[in-house]
């Protein structure tokens, strides 16, 4: 594995710096569209008309597609060159966005959200992979892998914000429509700005390797996604076991073959592999963070999507300044001192959201600091373990390694939701029944104990009385269960603490490396 010499790198001049502001643009606007759909589904529904199997993909197969295919856009790139096919992929996400706005059919938004994920997963690795070729000092990288994750989690923050907003005053096609002029700006803009960079290596893509990814990451994403919105069933089941099948041959092959879509061997590097484990790991808790507070917002404190979304743009100030703070400070004390350092400020995080109480202290006010913990935490570790991994990845694989970096990501978010959403439901079951209200029907009862939203369905049918006891009953439930779900996430990171100071420390690396940067 090779590595520029960080006594010799070239800093990046104000050409660098402006490229870089250009390349987050659409980046943004890309992690923007897995959750722009949020307040634009009754529009869709009413003038599209899908069945309940089709709503389901419009929403969700951008993200599938997303995820399945970053590992393989990543290597295209390093092929064919990363400036090359972001350009590509920008015509593709402007073109499909446009196809989406005007989509007359739920088929034809379903084909053209696809269309999306494919350009859409062109555009991270190829911006990782331009970052590692454009930041070559060390102190500078780390600075802007920071301005780039922060980036990354606006996106994901503003989607259902500005959806909602465009919605007051036009259809649901705008959503797609901005877009853009993002990419057209990025169009005029990189071809000037942006340096070409590719592997020296010309072999071609391994197409059944590709495959292979595919039908492991779909079917992992759509089963353990499923699995928690909808409880147990067969189909995602078996989805689920095919793909993690699949994951074992596509290993198989990495390790057989001469130029393989992903270097194994690179993984079994205890440094680069912890790292990919701990950015799993820290996704998996942000998104259990992102999956109790919603629902806490808007169905313990009875705020309405749009509010409750306003509201979570808070804790993203946090953001801004951890990342950019995390940086520096890796510089003179190492980065497996502030990843660790992260990681238990986003435990903290959590044990502040177990202090959540329907009386006392303001619920809000507990949520939004627990909140702003956990992500300035999160995003503070997934920025350093970003720009190691990318850092030390040889430059003709910097496409893969992103591509790879980002594929953990998907596939820990999927995960966190899944089994942290399965525990939150299962402890709010079991928590329930003891405080409902006697005399209820079976029907009411048995929706009551499903979910807190069935529990309010159930209680718009009963007398002023009965329908306050059992909303109050649900509630409570629902914040034993937020809790229960806190103290396990919070656990799970304390994990990953643990995996950091085993598989990351390198004292004499940390040494030279804090010492060339403040050179």
């Amino acid at each position: 594995m090779t590595t520029l010499n960080p006594q010799v790198a070239k800093r990046a001049g104000r050409k660098e710096w402006i490229a870089l502001s250009i390349l987050c643009l659409p980046l943004m606007f890309a992690s923007m569209d897995v959750a722009v759909l949020f307040f634009a589904a009754p529009a869709i529904a009413a003038d599209l008309k899908p069945n309940a199997t089709q709503q389901l993909w419009i929403f969700d197969v951008y993200g599938f597609i997303l995820a399945g295919m970053l590992l393989t856009m990543g290597a295209i790139g390093d092929r064919i060159g990363r400036k090359r096919l972001l350009i590509i992929g920008t015509v593709g996400f402007a073109l499909s966005s446009l196809f989406a706005a005007y989509a007359q059919s739920a088929e034809s938004l379903i084909i053209a959200r696809g269309i999306l994920g494919i350009a859409g997963s062109t555009l991270m690795p190829s911006s990782l992979a331009l970052i590692r070729v454009m930041f070559q000092d060390p102190a500078q990288r780390t600075k802007a892998m920071s301005i780039w994750s922060a980036v990354m989690a606006s996106g994901v923050t503003l989607g259902p914000i500005i959806g909602g907003v465009l919605l007051n005053s036009f259809s649901w096609g705008s959503v797609f429509l901005i877009n853009i002029p993002a990419m057209a700006l990025l169009l005029i803009i990189a071809p000037f700005l942006l340096p070409e960079s590719r592997s020296e290596t010309r072999s071609p893509i391994d197409v059944q390797s590709s495959l292979l990814v595919l039908t492991s990451v779909l079917p992992l994403t759509y089963g353990v996604k499923t699995l928690a919105e909808d409880g147990w069933a067969v189909l995602p089941f078996v989805m689920l076991v095919a793909g993690m099948l699949s994951a074992i041959v596509f290993v198989r092959r990495q390790l057989r073959i001469p130029n393989p879509l992903l270097d194994i061997r690179t993984l079994m590097e205890r440094r680069i592999g912890g790292s990919i484990l701990v950015n799993f790991i820290a996704m998996f808790a942000l998104m259990a963070s992102s999956l109790v507070n919603t629902q806490f917002l808007q169905s313990v404190l009875g705020y309405s999507p749009f509010v409750a979304s306003l509201w979570s743009v808070l804790p993203s100030v946090a953001v801004g300044a951890a990342a950019p703070i995390a940086a520096k400070l890796s510089q003179t004390y190492g980065r497996p001192r502030i990843i660790t350092a992260g990681i238990f400020l986003a435990a903290i995080g959590f044990v502040v959201l177990t202090q959540v109480h329907l009386e006392g202290f303001s619920p809000l006010v507990i949520v939004l600091v627990g909140a702003g913990l956990i992500a300035a935490g999160i995003v503070s570790v997934m920025t350093l373990v970003t720009d190691y991994v990318v850092g030390v990845a040889p430059v003709d694989r910097a496409g893969a390694v992103g591509g790879l970096i980002e594929t953990s990501s998907e596939l820990g978010g999927a995960f966190g939701i899944a089994l942290l959403g399965c525990l939150l439901a299962a402890v709010y079951r079991n928590s329930v029944s003891s405080l409902l209200p006697k005399g209820l029907t079976p029907e009411a009862a048995h929706a009551a104990e499903q979910t807190i939203a069935g529990a309010s369905s159930a209680a718009s049918h009963l007398p002023a009385e009965a329908a306050s006891r059992v909303m109050n009953a649900s509630r409570e439930a629902f914040v034993t269960s937020m809790h229960t779900t806190c103290l396990v996430a919070g656990a799970i990171l304390v994990l990953a603490a643990v995996i950091t100071v085993v598989l990351l420390r390198d004292k004499k690396t940390d040494i030279e490396a804090a010492a060339s940067s403040r050179a």
